[in-house]
């Protein structure tokens, strides 16, 4: 059996001709819906201020998820954590692992986007101190006693139901990222898969156990969509695609206006033609008789992420996909 994840973003570009409200209750129904089926986790993402209304209340978001759903993972990835106070974080996080029933697992981000910053009047060049800054409040706050936080004695109640707290590891795509990580003690989650060897040196040189060689690349960060009729249903994902690559590819190119504390490497970048993008790979349709035949081939342990409205495609086509992922897709592995 594969481990399937599923994601949302919640993009939702005038394109899409969807209300967002019916978009977020399309997102709680295909969480539950993966839930029923046996997905491993469900995963949620943040940015602030996008045109396009992309999620910016994760936590918001995975405490409705974990009112709907009871065996899937909850995985904010990744949190913007400039952006959020440390107590209040400690809290909200300390809440959502009670809802989940220990289920919440966070992956820190540094961010990237200069507009976010801006909006929240935060300098990128503070992204390290607050990351740190977070995840020890975070370990501290998390064992239910007091301690000092910037200059005060504070207590943070109620103490989560996991001991210890939900499962902190930082995100990022610069070996300054995977150095902090493992300096911190906590996981890496890589955006850039050559940089895990960073952390693992780093890991080697603290003294800690050897965390492996990772997970590698792959496919399975790809988009996929399965189809009956791979040509048709190209012609209806390919403006969301399309609308996806080039929102993301700005950020990306806006980042390099940051002060030099870090750089994010991503898959995505500016395309001009459907056919470009589709050429590139990272955005797949498949019949459910090739995604069997791919992951039946990489082994019981093989990923397979779905972000079925991605890009803003509407909740009905979505769900075309994941019905037949459920009928005819599961049960053959």
């Amino acid at each position: 059996m594969a481990i399937f994840i599923i994601r949302f973003d919640l993009r939702n570009p005038a394109i899409a001709g969807t209300r967002m409200a019916d978009r977020y209750t399309a997102a709680l129904e295909m969480a539950e819906w993966a839930d029923r089926v046996g997905f491993f986790a469900i995963a949620l993402s943040e940015h602030h201020g996008s045109p396009d209304g992309y999620l910016p209340s994760p936590l918001t978001m995975a405490a409705a998820i974990a009112a709907r759903t009871s065996r899937a993972r909850i995985m904010i990835t990744a949190l913007t954590t400039p952006f959020h106070n440390p107590l209040r974080l400690a809290e909200d996080g300390a809440v959502l692992d009670h809802l989940s029933r220990g289920r919440v697992e966070f992956v820190l981000g540094a961010g990237y986007v200069p507009s976010e910053f801006e909006m929240f009047g935060i300098e990128p060049r503070e992204r390290p101190r607050r990351v740190t800054e977070a995840v020890t409040t975070l370990r501290q706050a998390w064992t239910g006693e007091p301690f000092e936080f910037r200059g005060r004695t504070v207590r943070v109640t109620p103490a989560p139901l996991t001991p210890g707290g939900p499962r902190i590891s930082l995100g990022g795509s610069s070996a300054a990222a995977a150095r902090r990580a493992a300096r911190l003690g906590v996981g890496f989650t890589p955006t850039d898969a050559a940089t895990w060897e960073f952390y693992r040196e780093e890991m080697l040189a603290l003294g800690h156990p050897d965390p492996g060689p990772g997970s590698g690349g792959g496919r399975s960060g790809a988009f996929l969509h399965v189809t009956k009729d791979v040509e048709a249903a190209w012609e209806r994902i390919a403006p969301y695609a399309l609308h996806e690559t080039n929102a993301y590819g700005a950020w990306a190119a806006a980042a390099a206006a940051l002060d030099g504390t870090g750089s994010t490497s991503t898959v995505f970048r500016p395309v001009e033609s459907a056919d470009e993008l589709r050429d590139s790979g990272q955005y797949r349709v498949v019949t459910p008789a090739r995604l069997v035949e791919e992951l039946s081939a990489q082994g019981p342990f093989a990923v397979c992420s779905f972000n079925p409205m991605m890009g803003g495609i509407p909740p009905e086509l979505a769900w075309e996909s994941l019905r037949l992922l459920e009928h005819e897709v599961i049960p053959k592995l």
